[in-house]
């Protein structure tokens, strides 16, 4: 059984940063999923890919999956990045042409 462990980012339409640092373990899917032949949804029988594990922090999902026997990759996420600028940059004019140029 093989998993994949990673840390939640923002969402676009999110703006606090509720839930943010928290950890998910979440297991790779075993079988191929194929259509149904009556209502042509896929799926599979795999239900560990229903599953998902949230975890304070990456040492205890890392311990989680090393008690139960479990393969994990970790997958970082972005780094975060700010954009510091000045409330008056908000209206910063670009380079002044004369009109006849």
């Amino acid at each position: 059984m093989a998993a994949r462990i990673y840390q939640r980012i923002k969402n676009a339409m999110q703006s606090g940063r509720a839930r943010v640092g928290t950890w998910t373990l979440e297991f790779e899917p075993a079988e191929a999923k194929k259509p149904d032949p009556l209502t042509g949804w896929a799926g599979s029988g795999d239900t560990n890919e229903q599953v998902r594990l949230t975890f304070p922090s990456l040492e205890a999902a890392r311990a989680y999956a090393d008690q139960y026997g479990i393969a994990v990759s970790v997958v970082t996420g972005p780094e975060r990045t700010l954009k510091l600028q000045t409330y008056a940059e908000n209206f910063a004019v670009g380079p002044i042409t004369p009109a006849g140029e």
